[in-house]
């Protein structure tokens, strides 16, 4: 009996333990996401300014300590993303060049780590809405950052951040995604 033991539990062994060659352990996956329909409301705030965000987002007012007026967070609680909203009213020209100034070095701040940072022009002469689109490539804090102006009284700045540790290749499905929206927002962006 004990024989037969020892030969069934050595073939056992040997047919587990097969050497094929052509075998190769599969890969670490991520997990699937599931991206609802896009669907758009209105915001509708005392703020000087309108646009369509997605239904699915959720928008808040910036509570943070060091928070201004008009200072919002668009949240995509099941991406675990959020939208940074601010916005200035422009006094000055001085400070209008240090508003831009500041978005670009914003934007700019990701070279470390990003694999490319890209500008758009926004220019929507008929709303008087002007500005950039840094789109930012790689393992950086930040996917996308915009500022929008009427080169005049109003400006206003977005930057895309998720609250997990960078990792493109999981996260990059998900910005596609948001990007579409954030698309959306500034094609239907207006100043009151």
């Amino acid at each position: 009996m004990k024989y037969i033991f020892l030969v069934f539990t050595t073939s056992l062994l040997a047919i587990a333990c097969n050497s094929n060659p052509d075998y190769s352990p599969k890969p670490s996956g991520y997990s699937r996401i599931e991206f609802p329909a896009k669907k758009y409301q209105t915001f509708l705030s005392q703020s000087p300014f309108t646009f369509y965000f997605p239904a699915y987002a959720k928008m808040y007012a910036d509570s943070t300590s060091r928070a201004k007026p008009d200072w919002y967070n668009l949240t995509f609680p099941q991406f675990n993303a959020r939208l940074h909203i601010s916005y200035y009213p422009i006094t000055s020209k001085q400070e209008f060049d240090i508003l831009m100034e500041d978005s670009h070095k914003l934007a700019f701040k990701h070279t470390v780590k990003a694999t490319s940072i890209d500008e758009g022009i926004i220019n929507i002469p008929e709303k008087k809405v002007y500005g950039i689109f840094y789109t930012i490539d790689g393992n950086t804090a930040s996917a996308a950052q915009f500022y929008l102006t009427d080169s005049n009284k109003h400006y206003l700045r977005g930057a895309l951040y998720f609250n997990e540790a960078p990792k493109i290749d999981s996260v990059l499905p998900v910005i596609n995604f948001i990007r579409v929206d954030l698309d959306k927002m500034i094609k239907t962006f207006k100043w009151k």
